[in-house]
């Protein structure tokens, strides 16, 4: 059994105090801790296919976004992080950042800077280098680069797991943590390729 504060590759620990943040106490393992999560994410699904429209290029709306998806799980959903983590920018950053990136895509989706699934792409991987949360960034980025898709661009969501599970170790989860990595340096073709840009 892998205990809940460990961190396979490509994932982010958690601190001892993000931890204090779990709501269920009777929670220990990873795989509990999975499986708690993709309840509240089936949930925070379900709002966001009922929610009215309103602007997905706003801080407030991610942050939003990030606490239904979470909230039910941890305390501190919808929160920005504020301890460094092994993935993402200082947090002291992280609002002016965060701002830059969506007024980039606001800016991308007006002009057409990029075909929309390299626009989504790109969305996506900077919202993960910034790592807004202490944790749930990937999975919120993946559904965020969806509604942007969907809202700004009327374009179906990009299907990320192509039948496998990201959560778990598959050799897609491990092309989309290279792909991740490439675009971190600077090379995003890897990227586009695997969400089929």
């Amino acid at each position: 059994m892998t205990a809940i504060g460990s961190a396979p590759d490509g994932t982010t620990p958690l601190d001892p105090d993000e931890i204090e943040g779990l709501r269920y106490r009777n929670i220990v393992t990873r795989g509990e801790l999975d499986r708690l999560e993709q309840a509240n994410l089936e949930s925070g699904l379900a709002w966001l296919a009922r929610r009215r429209r309103t602007d997905v290029l706003a801080e407030r709306f991610l942050r939003e976004l990030h606490r239904r998806l979470f909230g039910e799980v941890w305390k501190w959903a919808g929160r920005l992080r504020l301890t460094a983590k092994n993935i993402g920018i200082d947090p002291a950053d992280i609002p002016v950042q965060l701002r830059m990136l969506l007024d980039d895509a606001r800016y991308w989706a007006a002009n057409g800077t990029y075909v929309p699934l390299e626009a989504a792409a790109r969305f996506h991987h900077r919202l993960v280098q910034i790592h807004p949360f202490p944790n749930g960034n990937g999975r919120h980025g993946r559904i965020a680069a969806d509604v942007y898709l969907r809202s700004c661009f009327d374009h179906a969501p990009i299907d990320w797991g192509a039948g496998q599970d990201l959560k778990n170790d598959s050799g897609r989860r491990n092309q989309y943590i290279a792909a991740l990595r490439a675009a971190d340096a600077g090379d995003h073709s890897p990227l586009l390729s695997f969400v089929g840009a």
